[in-house]
């Protein structure tokens, strides 16, 4: 999100209520907006198909359909998505921008060729009931939402956010329509017109890559180069994604846990809907965080590391050294104070929404220990943030590793446990990881100076 400071930064400098509220709206829109726009556009799909009568066992089979396919994507494209935004802000900084959009071609073409061949084999092997029209519209719409991650990261590293949030917006907008249009063709109805959308939505994506970077080649594989790629990356961009969603398989494919949809895809009931509950939560405290962090500490970030390649003062350096911390520490402060009060919120509202999602609030439990676990994540991805701005993929790719590996043991040791303990696995390994990222965070700071000089 590099960058995105300086447009927070202009509106800030209003210095008046408004355009604070302004500024916290656009950063609560830019850092979530892709996925809370994505999760709006398939719930109100889901609420106008009831109301035109579609039929709740289609609408269903819809949702949890989706939620496979960006499940699955977001873990095939993590290891494209770091990768690609390294290497285009690599080859930016060189001034060879003629090497970015035939790259992204590159990656684009890598993407639709792997998730194209593991959704066939998908389709193929585990579908056998299903239309063929549900199928090939699965297909597409699972390659084509792979695509949309890897745009939607490429436009993030060129700034483009504005753009990316108005092209979301117009995707699903014509998403919902299409979808209430072809109410009649029931489950392939729905299907088509996320298809519909999402192509749009890719395309208007690809025009915009192509007006940003005009190039007389169409595509190249430097990105693949030995040289070039960042293995390290690769690992934590799917290590990360995995990590985040290998709780919710182990809970869809438990039998106690979850029942079956449509073909091979399951769903759990008493998981989903407090997760997805505690996850909607986390937004203002990713508001928080991306104001301070991509204000204050990239400030100080940018004057520490100026000083030390101008040769400036130890005074300046230390001075900014320590501006840093503190920035650190009061972003994370501010992310921890926001969220306790959203948890409050939700705690309050708990014995009412449940019984409203027809669920029992037996499950409330579930809900407060989701709501802490959805947090505690909001605290990693800020301790990442800073690792990754100080360049220690190494620290991150170990995190990363180390939740995937705690969430799997974790949650079978929950699942085992029975109902009373159900989402510990998740909390405890968040918690850990969090722990671990905090002790290592210090260290690096405490030796910054010191590495900074000695390893150039």
């Amino acid at each position: 999100m590099a960058g995105i400071g300086f447009e927070l930064r202009k509106i800030l400098q209003r210095d008046n209520l408004l355009s604070m509220m302004q500024a916290y709206t656009y950063a609560a829109i830019i850092s979530s907006g892709s996925w809370v726009l994505s999760i709006v556009g398939i719930l109100i799909i889901g609420f106008l198909s009831k109301a035109v009568d579609m039929g709740s066992d289609h609408v269903t089979q819809f949702q949890v359909s989706i939620t496979y396919i960006i499940a699955a994507s977001l873990i095939l494209t993590g290891p494209f998505q770091l990768s690609l935004t390294r290497f285009t802000a690599d080859r930016l900084y060189e001034k060879q921008k003629d090497l970015v959009l035939t790259n992204f071609h590159g990656v684009a073409l890598a993407v639709t060729g792997l998730c194209g061949v593991f959704g066939l084999l998908f389709v193929l092997i585990f579908f056998d009931t299903e239309s063929v029209l549900y199928r090939i519209l699965l297909l597409a719409s699972f390659v084509l939402l792979s695509n949309i991650w890897i745009a939607t990261v490429f436009l993030s590293g060129i700034k483009q956010y504005k753009a990316i949030v108005a092209l979301y917006m117009l995707g699903y907008a014509i998403t919902v329509v299409m979808s209430v249009v072809l109410k009649n063709w029931g489950l392939e109805g729905l299907m088509g017109g996320f298809a519909i959308g999402h192509a749009v939505m890719l395309t208007s994506m690809w025009i915009l890559v192509l007006r940003n970077f005009p190039s007389d080649k169409f595509i190249s594989f430097e990105i693949f180069n030995r040289k070039l790629i960042y293995p390290m990356l690769l690992w934590i961009g799917f290590l990360y994604n995995f990590g985040v969603w290998i709780d919710k398989f182990m809970f869809w494919y438990t039998d106690a846990t979850s029942h079956q949809v449509i073909g091979p895809f399951r769903a759990s009931t008493i998981y989903d809907v407090p997760i997805f509950l505690a996850y909607m939560s986390i937004i203002p405290g990713m508001s928080t965080f991306l104001v301070r962090m991509e204000t204050d500490f990239v400030e100080y970030y940018d004057k520490f590391y100026n000083m030390v390649r101008e040769g400036g003062s130890l005074q300046l350096i230390e001075e900014y050294r320590n501006r840093m911390v503190e920035t650190i520490r009061f972003g994370i402060f501010e992310i921890v104070k926001v969220q306790f009060m959203v948890s409050l919120v939700v705690v309050v509202m708990g014995e009412i929404l449940l019984p409203w999602l027809q669920i029992s609030t037996l499950y409330l439990p579930l809900l407060y220990v989701d709501v802490i676990s959805a947090s505690l994540q909001m605290v990693f991805l800020g301790i990442l943030n800073v690792l990754f701005y100080l360049d220690r993929r190494f620290i991150v790719l170990c995190l990363t590793g180390g939740f995937a590996v705690l969430n799997i043991i974790l949650t079978y040791i929950s699942l085992w446990m029975g109902p009373v303990s159900y989402g510990y696995g998740f909390a405890l390994a968040m918690l850990a990881t969090v722990l671990v990222g905090f002790a290592w965070l210090s260290n690096k700071i405490d030796k910054l100076e010191y590495e900074t000089f000695m390893l150039q």
